[in-house]
């Protein structure tokens, strides 16, 4: 029996291996050679659509080999927030990490790409809720990595350490207050803003910002009395910061760049100027500054249609097969899958 058993076991592991990824191969443009690997596995922001749709943009416009892995169920359909992430060992040839997970508690297999990537200081994005990226009981071996994390020398785990702030708190009233984004004025001639206007919109809701002395902050929120993109901003609310880069340094003290926005929902998205400064900082992240351009192509590749951000709002029975062709929706709708 062992001789049938296996191979069955081994051939469904590998059928789930290739659902729980989804791969945007590249080619000619400015990215091609590099490969970009993104963890979307959020409950509510809808990362399992914003990232999908960043990797497009970067393998269709730029030339970026782009690996989407996506928390998953038993089945291989896209589960937000899922802590099963198969395919996150893409990241042994990654040239960069795009992060957006939140409170994810993955095995010691499936963490330890993601713990030698920071080890070898390859850079990192990360997008809201990354900054309480995992969620790991005290007792794990795993537990420095949690965002409330008490190990010394690597206090408040991932968020803290790479990104620069682990969990703080809401600043205004999510779901209630949009943002306004405020770009620094003295950042002007920063790379990751050449293209970028003033005053993008995102429904995403403020995070309190503690900027420490080695960021450096290129835009502040500014919460807004409702969600209503021409709503008035909240004047009892002062600015916050939410974009920033920084150096991280990993435990064997080699350094690496981190990009950091506190918004980043899908819906956030739709906005040109927010979804610029996100496809410049990865550049920026990259070491391809020079790269960046006022007038590089963020437009859409297929049909973008984010739903309204929302715990357990999530497309069912979708796999990441279902994004693979450039022209299928992000995301599709869910009779359409349960017709296939």
């Amino acid at each position: 029996m062992k001789t049938i058993i296996y191979p069955v076991v081994f051939a469904l592991a590998s059928i789930l291996f290739s659902q729980a990824q989804l791969i945007y191969q590249g080619g000619e443009g400015i990215g091609k050679g590099k490969h970009i690997v993104f963890l979307a596995s959020d409950h509510e922001y809808r990362s399992e659509e914003a990232c999908p749709a960043l990797a497009r943009i970067l393998s269709k416009h730029h030339g970026f080999r782009c690996t989407v892995v996506f928390g998953v169920d038993a089945a291989g359909h896209i589960e937000a927030g899922s802590s099963n992430i198969p395919g996150i060992e893409a990241l042994k040839d990654g040239d960069l990490f795009f992060i957006f997970a939140r409170f994810l508690s993955p095995t010691q297999e499936q963490m330890q790409p993601i713990i030698d990537y920071i080890e070898r200081a390859g850079p990192v994005v990360g997008l809201r809720t990354s900054s309480h990226a995992f969620q790991i009981d005290a007792k794990s071996p795993l537990a420095k990595y949690s965002y409330d994390s008490k190990v010394a020398g690597y206090e408040n785990g991932f968020g803290h350490q790479v990104l620069g702030n682990t969990w703080v708190g809401h600043y205004g009233q999510n779901h209630k207050q949009g943002t306004r984004i405020q770009l620094i004025p003295e950042q002007k001639e920063n790379p990751i803003l050449r293209g970028v206007k003033d005053g993008a919109f995102t429904y995403c809701g403020g995070y309190v910002g503690k900027a420490a002395a080695d960021f450096t902050v290129i835009a502040n929120s500014q919460p807004m009395v409702s969600m209503d993109p021409k709503a008035e901003v909240d004047a009892s609310k002062p600015p916050m910061p939410c974009t920033w880069t920084r150096e991280y340094t990993s435990t064997s003290g080699k350094k690496g760049r981190a990009f950091h926005s506190t918004q980043g929902a899908s819906q956030d998205m739709i906005d040109d100027n927010y979804r610029r400064m996100i496809i410049n900082g990865t550049l920026w992240a990259l070491g391809m500054e020079k790269q960046i351009t006022k007038t590089l192509d963020i437009s859409f590749v297929g049909p973008y249609q984010p739903r309204t951000f929302s715990f357990d709002g999530y497309a069912r029975n979708v796999k990441p097969s279902n994004l693979q062709s450039l022209d299928s929706p992000i995301l599709p709708n869910e009779e359409s899958n349960q017709k296939k």
